[in-house]
């Protein structure tokens, strides 16, 4: 019993070291603007959802953590501390907020496809929160005050189509992987 109890949280920390390392490629891949387009959020909504509401938020965790003390893994090849005070840290906090919320929306309502998929949806908006606040907060310290229809025409707005879907494909993969994987 205490072998296969073993096994399985070695195997948990693999999978959640390679979710990890997925939300970091996924930052890799990014069009430069404002608030660059990645596929970040196609990893977060993809670990969750392979992964499960616990080991997929402490993958998110891990990503942010490694990206805080010096690796290359957010978007643009950056990395260290000051990318989270940055104009754009608040989305990456976001996440972590978004695998919080949909980790408990599934303790809550269950894993359901309905219900990831809605999970994911309050995932993202609140990720818009936190991501938005931080920007306006961050901007208007150092440039003066900017407004919301500002900061969501260039921050939010563009996304919303991409993201949703990121997250269709996200549902999709976690089928695929689920499938043909035992997580």
């Amino acid at each position: 019993m205490e072998k296969t109890e073993k096994h399985g949280n070695v195997l948990d920390i693999v999978y959640i070291g390679v979710f990890a390392a997925l939300i970091a490629v996924c930052a890799w891949i990014s069009i430069p603007t404002t608030i660059p387009f990645t596929l970040q959020t196609l990893g977060i909504f993809t670990a969750i959802g392979v992964l499960g509401g616990k080991r997929g938020t402490v993958s998110i965790l891990v990503y942010i953590i490694l990206g805080m003390i010096g690796l290359p893994v957010f978007a643009g090849f950056n990395g260290g501390i000051g990318v989270l005070f940055n104009a754009t840290g608040g989305y990456i906090i976001g996440f972590l907020a978004s695998g919080l919320l949909m980790w408990g929306i599934e303790a809550a309502f269950g894993r359901s496809r309905i219900i990831l998929i809605l999970s994911m949806i309050a995932g993202l908006i609140l990720c818009y929160a936190f991501g938005t606040a931080w920007f306006m907060l961050v901007y208007s310290t150092s440039a003066g005050a900017i407004g919301l229809g500002y900061v969501l025409g260039n921050c939010v707005i563009p996304f919303i189509i991409p993201d949703l879907i990121k997250i269709c494909v996200a549902v999709f993969l976690t089928s695929r992987i689920k499938k043909e994987a035992s997580l």
